[in-house]
């Protein structure tokens, strides 16, 4: 089965890191990020790993050319993106994509067991499948509900919301690569209401799995601190 990760953003939350580096480079534990993702998806049995890239995407190159602590039998390829064509939008320039594949972000760190993500997705026959991670929100303030003329219905001290958000991690079929024209500009919250709207199947995994987001200061400095806890269940 083959992998896409999408490597190409530009990383502006994490600046001045990612005035230098492109984030998925950027080190957690003695190795980048993408290192990482790239021999836990090898553990998992993918051994076709296409990596998108576009900003800086030439380190990227050149680290992972020089670089010989890889299994000898994962082959990575490289999808250069000219101009930014969004999270979804540069799944038109990989090529090989067929039955079911899987993407994700660069900078995610997880324990996610990718094994068992492709085997929901295939018994729930979804199109796409999103893994998900539970995330509470806390309202530092009183919310107020009101009715169509303000007239307050409720009044709630300092609520918590719960949330299920992407993780960054999608499970293909090729059929979905459709509803994706070349060239075209496409987000993955776009492309999933286009789905939706054309009434096809979009799957969710909730996942309770150790799962960080590398985007922010404050997450990567998490990550950096929890690595050498989490490095022994990142792997098959």
């Amino acid at each position: 089965m083959k992998a896409v990760i999408l490597a190409g953003g530009k990383g502006t939350r994490l600046a001045p890191y990612t005035t230098v580096f492109p984030k998925p480079m950027l080190p957690v534990g003695e190795r980048p990020i993408l290192e990482t993702l790239i021999r836990q998806l090898g553990s998992y049995g993918f051994k076709d790993i296409a990596v998108s890239v576009g900003y800086l995407g030439e380190l990227i190159q050149l680290y992972f050319k020089n670089c010989n602590r890889l299994p000898k039998n994962i082959k990575i390829t490289y999808v250069i993106e000219n101009e930014p064509l969004g999270t979804a939008g540069s799944l038109s320039l990989v090529s090989g994509l067929k039955g079911t594949f899987l993407v994700m972000n660069g900078d995610v760190l997880t324990t996610l067991d990718y094994g068992k993500f492709i085997e929901f997705h295939r018994r729930n026959n979804g199109l796409v499948t999103i893994a998900m991670h539970k995330r509470e929100v806390k309202i530092d303030y009183g919310v107020i509900s009101t009715d169509a003329g303000f007239q307050v219905t409720g009044y709630n001290e300092k609520p918590e919301l719960d949330y299920r958000v992407s993780m960054g991690i999608y499970a293909f079929e090729a059929q979905a690569l459709e509803y994706i024209k070349p060239g075209q500009k496409l987000d993955f919250p776009e492309l999933i209401n286009i789905l939706l709207k054309e009434g096809k199947k979009v799957q969710g995994y909730p996942s309770d799995d150790y799962w960080l987001d590398i985007g922010r200061h404050d997450d990567y400095e998490e990550a950096v601190k929890i690595f050498d806890k989490l490095k022994n269940k990142l792997f098959k």
